[in-house]
């Protein structure tokens, strides 16, 4: 079996954490050696729980040879720098969403690591078994030309409404639906872009800036509509699904339900939901962290990359100004 390879965890949060688990238990060929967070204690507490070392000291992290890889899980703020530094010392780099906040730094992004071996982006939708297929199916020509696509995230709630930042919703939620869109619509570009957002589940955190409810219609170059839509206030559970109809039928994706076990009795239909993300896309986790495991050996595989994340990025920046002035915004793209 060939050297495994060694990777570096890049901020030790929730995000940092679940990645952590799973290069550790979850993906073959790969070695949790290192994990990174200028948060004392932070990375001390997670490393422990795999026998890996650990620092406060980010750069020296990124600069480490004995790291081939890095996943960066940090504050979005803080992803381009990161990643850039991190190519720029020769490693491979998974960034999570969104890769960057303003298409400036995409453009960064993209410049800075040209050089590294494998750069993949944390759009895990694409990994989930259900996504994957219906992808396939649109890819196959299953159902024809797409005409009307949907995607929506449903989140059963938040603890700290009052820490979500402005626009949160569609730079690091619907970013997710964004992508997921435009991978299902391939071969053309979103062009335009109407968006509305409020604050229907937290009204007392409208003041300051808070959006917890969104719907994002976007209008394709080929003519096709797409519809995106998040809550922060689904009580039923985390509800992820995604619909494209075509000129020959229609396919679905995703499902809230935790188990394909149902039951109706005397007081009706009953099925069990999950209650966070990651357990609903835990098989998507693993695979996209397998997937990019393979691609920084050097093997060729099918992941979201920098131009993915423009992509999205370019919708979320459309909505974010829709749903500010109320109405239609043209889609600005960068060079890439």
């Amino acid at each position: 079996m060939s050297t495994p390879l060694n990777i570096a965890v890049i901020g030790a949060g929730f995000i940092g954490g679940v990645h952590a688990d799973n290069i550790a238990d979850h993906v073959p060929g790969a070695r949790l050696a290192l994990v990174a967070d200028p948060v004392d204690g932070a990375a001390e507490k997670l490393a422990e729980k795999y026998d890996a070392r650990f620092t406060t000291d980010v750069d020296a992290a990124l600069a480490d040879p004995e790291i081939d890889a890095v996943i960066i899980g940090t504050p979005a703020r803080f992803h381009t720098s990161l990643a850039v530094k991190a190519a720029q010392n020769g490693k491979s780099v998974f960034i999570e969403k969104p890769a960057g906040l303003t298409l400036a730094e995409i453009e960064e992004l993209a410049a800075g690591t040209a050089s590294a071996p494998h750069v993949q982006i944390g759009f895990n939708r694409r990994f989930d078994p259900s996504f994957a297929a219906a992808a396939a199916v649109i890819a196959e020509g299953g159902i024809g030309t797409p005409h009307q696509l949907r995607s929506l995230t449903r989140d059963p709630g938040v603890s700290h409404p009052g820490r979500i930042g402005k626009d949160i919703i569609f730079l690091e939620t619907l970013i997710h639906d964004f992508d997921a869109l435009n991978w299902f619509n391939r071969g053309t570009e979103p062009v335009q872009v109407f968006a509305q957002a409020g604050a229907l589940a937290y009204p007392d955190f409208a003041d300051t800036g808070l959006l917890d409810t969104a719907v994002v219609q976007i209008r394709y170059a080929n003519g096709s509509i797409a519809t995106a839509e998040a809550s922060f206030w689904a009580k039923y559970g985390y509800d992820i699904r995604g619909e494209v109809f075509g000129s020959d039928g229609l396919v679905e994706a995703g499902h809230p339900q935790a188990l394909s076990t149902s039951t109706w009795n005397a007081t009706g239909y009953h099925a069990p939901t999950e209650r966070s993300n990651v357990d609903l896309f835990a098989e998507a986790y693993r695979e996209e962290l397998r997937v990019f495991v393979a691609g920084a050996r050097g093997e060729q595989v099918d992941a979201p990359g920098v131009q993915d994340a423009e992509r999205a990025l370019a919708i979320a920046l459309a909505a974010i100004d829709s749903a500010a002035t109320n109405l239609p915004v043209t889609v600005t793209r960068g060079t890439l």
